[in-house]
């Protein structure tokens, strides 16, 4: 530890470096379920429904473990819990291979995955990584969440020409070794807070010599000064409305995202192109997510969570306009909409709780609150299957997630982050 801490630089980049790489291997290993979809419903011949609803119970498991979660990092720091995700996920993609019923889809693709990311996913290296960092806390958080950009514009064509050539088991069969033998060793590495390290937020000097820039500034001394329990905060209305906000925008999220590649091939787009669809949404992530988080640096995290739910009303928009075939200038305002705006949501969900409940028990209350974003991920996928089944189409279920964007918006500007802590580049009168 000494060593680390006298580096001539941050150590907290490191952190943000390995987080990079975990959410690109993990988050793709999700995301690719999406691909999986059309070749294990055309060889098992199962219901829509039924297969989404394998994503969907992996969701909802790991949604009831979320405070437990929490709880254990608050005690033991992340690395026990993201290394514990690293066996679920090998695990479950390994054992994915050699299943030949829905029991086995639900285990493997659903509960061992979904368990697995989830345990290094964006819940968690949100429950850390803006300990890490306070005046640039959104930037290093939309940098790191990058990584699931990187990874599924990598990866996603890759395994999109696997399953082509040598089937889908091979391709869970490949991602099951990455994740084992990348993530595991990397994730060794991660630290829970720079004290720690015997380092401060932002790397800056402990004692008060050398620069200091501004951090973010109370505004409720009373709110911000408060040791806040889980008890406490969810006696808060503001609680409820982040709840609600997450839960509402995850929906518009995965419902998306799990039935994008099946529903474009129904608008007649080709198999592959697809599948580039859903890498190139991850790509245009990438910059959306790095100058959506340093705008929120700037101007506060409720825009820009505004703006993300913006983007994926335009994108459930373009969806329904597709109805009538496939179109190109739509499928790119649909990739644009949803990737460069839609997915800077995940870079916003972990600074807006701290600034709101930072302190001890932060671990705990975000861990409740991912019940709710997680559950909201779950219903998604779920509920956009069932339409389909019982009505042919997608579009009742794209008209709800439309409104659920602003029921979304509305409930974060409601919990308000910004009358409890401003970030750094708001001018406060």
């Amino acid at each position: 530890m000494p060593a680390l801490a006298r580096l001539s630089f941050f150590y907290g980049w490191v952190i943000v470096a390995i987080a990079f790489v975990t959410l690109a291997l993990s988050v793709t290993a999700r995301t690719a379920f999406s691909l999986l979809m059309p070749p294990i419903i055309q060889e098992f011949g199962w219901d829509r429904g039924l297969a989404a609803g394998a994503f969907s119970f992996g969701f909802l498991i790991t949604a009831l473990a979320g405070p437990l979660v929490g709880r254990a990092i608050d005690r033991r720091g992340p690395r026990p819990i993201i290394l514990a995700g690293v066996a679920l996920l090998g695990g479950g993609l390994l054992w994915a291979t050699q299943l030949t019923s829905v029991v086995e889809l639900y285990l493997t693709l659903g509960m061992l995955v979904g368990a697995g990311v989830n345990c290094m996913g964006y819940t968690v290296q949100s429950l850390y990584l803006p300990l890490w960092f306070a005046r640039r806390r959104g930037l290093a958080i939309g940098l790191a969440f990058a990584g699931a950009g990187v990874g599924a514009i990598l990866l996603l064509p890759w395994l999109q020409a696997m399953i082509a050539t040598d089937g889908w088991r091979a391709a869970c069969l490949t991602m099951g070794i990455l994740v084992l033998v990348i993530l595991g060793p990397i994730n060794l590495f991660v630290w829970h807070r720079p004290a720690n390290l015997g380092l401060t937020q932002d790397g800056d000097s402990a004692g008060g010599t050398g620069p200091q820039r501004p951090r973010l500034r109370v505004i409720d001394q009373a709110w911000a000064s408060r040791d806040w329990t889980l008890r406490s905060a969810m006696g808060t209305t503001r609680f409820w409305w982040i709840c609600l906000g997450y839960f509402s925008g995850l929906f518009a999220w995965y419902a998306v995202q799990v039935h994008q590649t099946q529903y474009l091939l129904e608008c007649g787009f080709p198999a592959m192109e697809a599948a580039w669809a859903l890498g190139l949404v991850a790509i245009v992530g990438i910059p959306g997510q790095i100058l959506g988080g340093a705008l929120s640096d700037r101007i506060g995290r409720e825009p820009v969570w505004g703006l993300s739910c913006l983007g994926f009303a335009i994108c459930y928009v373009s969806l329904i306009a597709m109805e009538g075939g496939a179109s190109r200038p739509l499928l790119y305002l649909m990739v644009i909409s949803q990737g460069f705006l839609g997915y800077v949501m995940a870079a916003m969900m972990g600074p807006m709780v701290a600034e709101l409940f930072e302190g001890p028990h932060f671990g705990a209350i975000f861990g409740v609150i991912t019940v709710a974003s997680i559950s909201g991920g779950a219903v998604g996928p779920w509920v956009a299957g069932v339409s389909h089944d019982l009505t042919g189409g997608y579009r009742l279920a794209f008209l709800i997630a439309i409104g659920l964007c602003a029921v979304s918006a509305a409930a974060v500007y409601l919990a308000a982050p910004r009358r409890v802590r401003a970030v750094p580049g708001r001018r406060i009168p």
